[in-house]
């Protein structure tokens, strides 16, 4: 296995360079040091790196374990996580080695070699911390990451001989915050799918475990809406129609999921994507901006019902025997019944029924004789 290899070459290269340092230490303490064939370089370093290579029969399993688990744990976060982490990790080992610069000098082996190590570790760990802890705010003070640019050309009579053409403004979409509720709705796929939602999906960790409290609930209508909501969550990552990210933070002084989406808003500057009532009504008072899919789905929904009257002029004839068409002033085709002999006139015509297509809406009805 390559991998078994390559954890033990490391273990033997590594014996080899702690011995060097370690065993004229122990060769001294030892009155060993007069032996040229034991106090010498080459000795100490094969004498490690034999110790240390029959160390990895016994370690190198658990070695790959771990590796593994920091593989895995690595791949689930997103670039932006792991470029701010890796950025902050490097600043504090940067720091770490400033630091200890002086020691590396001193004549004690715990001062000259142990301290530096520890300091290493520690701030490397700090640094990690602290630049992914507050990755929501790191967002904002990376613009190239997360704004991308567009250019706005400038009217032609606006523009005098050595004005640039072109100037640069942000079109950044911000996150768009996806609730429980939305999620068990599933109408999100369908918007997702037509293109009108820009930018990039956000889900937080306790919205994915609200989410697995109703799937795990006893009754069975609350189980049947939680394992909706995580299988559209499914598809949506799986599908991949708009970039979606996991957001890990939490809040641990608020308890309700709603007061947690909207503090995760105002932070963030996100939109919260939603068709609850109150959280909505909530949200605008608070100014944080929201998308409510049911106050889209009024909006979307026919100007005519079935039964209503409408004045439309005939113009032509229609494809069926006594058949005539009109258009409405935003120019939705009405065809009419019995409508032939009154080409050319306003009439009034009662709604049937009305088809909706993907080149726009038609409305079927009857002239209203007068």
């Amino acid at each position: 296995m390559l991998r078994k290899r390559i954890i033990q070459s490391i273990f033997t290269l590594a014996g080899g360079a702690i011995a060097l340092t370690l065993m004229p230490i122990i060769w001294n303490i030892l009155d060993l040091t007069k032996y040229v064939w034991i106090n010498n370089v080459i000795f100490d370093f094969i004498f490690g790196a034999i110790i240390f290579y029959l160390l990895s029969f016994a370690l190198w399993r658990p070695v790959d374990h771990t590796i593994h688990r920091i593989e895995t744990y690595l791949n689930k976060q997103s670039p932006l996580l792991l470029l701010i982490g890796s950025l902050s990790t490097l600043i504090g080992l940067v720091i770490a080695v400033v630091i200890t610069v002086p020691l590396q000098n001193m004549d004690n082996f715990f001062l000259s070699a142990v301290v530096p190590v520890i300091v290493m570790v520690l701030l490397g760990y700090l640094g990690y911390k602290l630049g992914t802890t507050r990755i929501d705010e790191w967002r904002t003070l990376i613009p190239t990451i997360l704004t991308s640019r567009t250019k706005k050309v400038r009217p032609q009579n606006d523009v005098e001989q050595g004005d640039v053409l072109t100037e640069k403004e942000d079109n950044y979409h911000h996150y768009k915050i996806l609730d429980t509720n939305i999620l068990i709705d599933g109408r999100i796929i369908d918007l997702v799918k037509t293109g009108f939602v820009e930018g990039t999906l956000l889900v937080p960790n306790f919205v994915l475990y609200e989410l697995q409290y109703i799937a795990d609930a006893g009754e069975s209508l609350k189980r049947v809406r939680g394992r909706r909501g995580l299988d559209v969550l499914n598809e949506l990552r799986e599908k991949n129609y708009v970039p979606i990210e996991m957001w890990e933070g939490d809040y641990e002084d608020i308890k309700e999921v709603d007061e947690k989406l909207i503090r995760l808003a105002e932070e963030i500057n996100g939109t919260l994507v939603t068709n609850d009532f109150n959280l909505n009504k909530v949200t605008k008072f608070q100014n944080v901006k929201v998308l409510n899919i049911n106050e889209l789905a009024g909006a979307l929904r026919p100007r005519v019902a079935v039964g209503d009257h409408l004045s439309v002029l005939l113009v032509k004839n229609g494809t069926e025997r006594q058949q005539a068409v009109g258009y409405l002033d935003d120019g939705t085709m009405v065809v009419a019944e019995e409508g032939r002999r009154h080409l050319q006139e306003t009439v009034d015509v009662e709604v049937t029924s009305a088809l909706q297509t993907d080149a726009g809406r038609m409305i079927f009805g009857t002239v209203i004789d007068k």
